[in-house]
């Protein structure tokens, strides 16, 4: 069981038990997924849990205050656990989890006097659950307040105590993310920012050593990217690193519904493997060593259900729509991977490349730590994507909801970086949509100038300013990024880059080009930009600065992390920022 967590539903299959309260991922068979006795199994599980579950939001009402429990009966109890140890097997620890949660359920049902043995139940579910935060955001939702403190307790002390008297899992999968990411060859940490305002302070990225002027501080691949939709099977562009195809020497797989290309085999194998096949091709899914023959049974439906799928985005989707369903297909791909003895190729090669070839976090976990504003989504679309990747993954379309879908979209939409290879082009088509509805993307040439765009899990952490000390380039004429210095860096320095043009043009003077930029940071990305030149410009000009201001829409910083993450320390930092 790895030791690191992740924030979707997505693993391989998802199968709720718990209606609701709890969504935990088992281990992906042939045998189990065509098993119709542990399929009845399941549906009455869930009929008995969620009558249980209903029963124990009826007695919250009635009983909310529980003994004090103590720091020391915390400890006690939390040694208690660790001697206990944990089952050594995938399908163990899958009727031990099982297991524990119905005990912490009927223990939380007796009443506050057995609230400290329900929590010790519900935190040893949780040591051997594959994705720790995923549960502990459903049990904050469905406990009563009571008992879920008493677990958060039960947690933070795993946390907090030495390591001396804590696993070595609890301390890698409940903490310590920041001291493995960004990786060390980086030459960057994340750090909590200030705070500013009333607004709750960031993570931001910091330099780890000095750096000249035009020195490269460091490069990074994207998870995923998407080529601009008007590139997109052309042949001009490789769909996969964003590279110009010479002619005559195009790659197209045999079926693909999106008809994407590529420069070399290589770019269509990592495409392939990491989204592409799962999304709009239509060879197996899982490897041949577990397939059994299922990837020939569900050719027909996965090529129905992508049909729709792909006539949607390309009529009403933008984007992020399409980075978010190629992440979601991506962290599927990873776990299929993960039933394999030894994971090897490019999906085990890119985990160790992010964690420095320590044992690797999923790609779920860097995920889930991004900030986001609400993302653009319909239930058309849900249905839809759902459809795509049930038809290959029977059981998977039930971990397709429009709430994580929403989270996903809003996550790829805030921190996209726009690819400009040589400043970018100049023959993008012009949208249709109205200036607030237009889908912006982080890069100092303009969105209107990129190829494409994509997630880049590191510089996702650069914050914005309208004076900024780096600028991400493309030096290889590939997506690949390089993070360069625009003028002398100290160790300690924030990072920080244009998310919009920030130039003035030759039509525009001082007060034109800062309203501009504002305008367009505030409709891209919710918040109201206060950097060192914007507040230098305003106040020459303070009359038209509180006017311009009012008619931002926005009053602060709208972005968020989620809940979970709020509980997460940086290094050197105390719990809670964002």
């Amino acid at each position: 069981m790895s030791s690191s967590r992740t924030s979707t539903v997505f693993t391989v299959a998802a199968v709720t038990v718990l209606g609701g309260l709890v969504a935990y991922a088992v281990y992906f068979d042939h045998k189990r997924r065509n098993d119709v006795d542990f399929r009845k199994k399941l549906r009455k599980e869930k009929k008995k849990v969620t009558k249980q579950t209903q029963q124990t939001q009826q007695q919250q009402a009635q009983a909310e205050v529980a003994s004090e429990i103590g720091a020391a009966e915390i400890k006690a109890a939390l040694l208690k656990i660790r001697e206990e140890g944990v089952p050594p097997s995938p399908d163990e620890k899958e009727a031990y989890f099982v297991m524990q949660v119905q005990v912490g359920e009927q223990l939380a049902q007796k009443g506050p006097p057995f609230y400290l043995p329900a929590a010790m139940a519900f935190f040893r579910a949780l040591r051997v659950y594959p994705s720790p935060v995923e549960l502990i955001m459903m049990l904050q939702s469905s406990l009563p307040p009571t008992l879920f403190k008493i677990f958060m307790d039960l947690v933070n002390a795993d946390v907090s105590l030495p390591v001396s008297e804590k696993s070595e899992d609890a301390l890698s999968r409940i903490e310590g993310y920041y001291d493995f990411f960004p990786p060390r060859r980086m030459n960057v940490t994340v750090q909590v920012g200030p705070t500013e305002g009333n607004q709750a302070a960031k993570k931001i990225l910091v330099a780890e050593k000095d750096f000249a002027e035009g020195e490269i501080i460091y490069t990074e691949k994207p998870i995923v990217v998407a080529l601009d939709a008007d590139l997109e099977g052309q042949g001009t562009h490789c769909s996969f690193c964003f590279r110009t195809i010479p002619d005559g020497v195009v790659v197209k797989p045999a079926h693909d519904k999106l008809n994407s290309a590529y420069c070399s085999r290589d770019c269509q194998d990592r495409a392939q493997i990491g989204w592409q096949n799962l999304l709009f091709g239509l060879d197996p899914v899982l490897p041949p060593e577990l397939d059994n023959g299922m990837g020939s049974v569900t050719t027909a439906q996965r090529d129905a259900a992508q049909g729709p799928y792909v006539e949607y985005l390309r009529t009403k989707a933008k984007q992020t729509n399409l980075l978010a369903a190629r992440y979601a297909a991506k962290q599927i791909a990873h776990e299929t991977s993960k039933l394999l003895p030894t994971q090897v190729g490019p999906l085990a090669e890119e985990l160790q490349l992010l964690a420095d070839g320590t044992e690797p976090y999923n790609v779920g976990d860097h995920i889930e730590r991004l900030r986001f504003v609400d993302g653009n989504t319909t239930s058309e679309e849900v249905k839809m994507l759902g459809a795509v990747l049930g038809s290959a993954l029977p059981g998977i379309e039930q971990s397709v909801t429009e709430q994580h879908h929403a989270v996903l979209v809003g996550k790829m939409g805030y921190n996209a970086i726009g690819v400009c290879p040589d400043g970018g082009r100049n023959d993008r088509p012009v949208t249709s949509d109205r200036p607030e509805e237009l889908e912006r993307t982080r890069t100092p040439h303009g969105t209107a100038h990129q190829i494409g765009s994509g997630i880049y899990l590191v510089s996702a952490y650069l914050a914005h300013s309208c004076d900024p000390n780096t600028r991400p380039t493309f030096p290889e004429g590939t997506n690949e990024l390089h993070l360069v210095a625009l003028r002398p860096i100290a160790k300690g320095d924030e990072l920080t880059m244009a998310w919009v043009d920030v130039s003035q043009g030759a039509d525009e003077d001082v007060g034109v080009a800062r309203r501009r930029r504002r305008i367009e940071l505030a409709r891209g990305w919710r918040f109201k930009c206060e950097c060192a030149k914007c507040v230098r410009e305003a106040m020459d000009e303070e009359a038209a600065h509180a006017e311009h201001d009012a008619a931002l829409g926005v009053t602060g910083d709208e972005s968020r992390v989620e809940d979970t993450m709020r509980h997460e320390k940086a290094p050197g930092a105390g719990m809670g920022p964002d």
